[in-house]
């Protein structure tokens, strides 16, 4: 829940600021583009913080080899990806773009993860948000990713 609070507030508050003047963030794309990012870099942190990230090695799918590098490579792709949300299409055109459709693909390839903390895997330190809300969450993280993709 605390990805998707993220997401919210700083979305809400970049788009209160372009309202003050602030031009970097003054369309809602924008805005959600800076809500992403944060969204990410606080997910990617747990990648590599105990002990979420030995919650998250415990959720990756048995048949993957060696989750602890998938760990690690998710998390650095996760920062990657919120640092081009965070280049506005005037300064890098095709940056921010390209960024949300390789999150949103991200999202994609992780969900199997996700499915695995719902429905067993109980390691203490693992997510443990039911299947039902953690589908509806990731459908609306990657239709925000997509959102900014086109728009941008």
């Amino acid at each position: 829940m605390a990805p998707f609070l993220a997401l919210v507030a700083v979305t809400l508050t970049c788009r209160l600021l372009g309202a003050l003047g602030v031009g970097y963030v003054q369309t809602w794309p924008d805005a959600l583009a800076v809500g992403l990012a944060a969204m990410f870099l606080l997910t990617a942190s747990a990648h590599f913080l105990q002990p979420r990230r030995d919650g998250l090695i415990a959720i990756v799918p048995t048949r993957l080899p060696q989750p602890g590098l998938i760990i690690t490579a998710t998390g650095i792709l996760e920062i990657l990806g919120a640092v081009g949300l965070l280049i506005p299409g005037t300064a890098a055109p095709g940056i921010r773009t390209a960024a949300a459709v390789c999150l949103a693909a991200l999202m994609i390839a992780m969900f199997p993860a996700n499915v695995r903390a719902a429905t067993g895997q109980r390691h203490p330190a693992a997510p443990h948000t039911p299947l039902v809300p953690r589908t509806l969450l990731q459908i609306a993280f990657i239709a925000s990713a997509v959102f900014v993709a086109v728009a941008a």
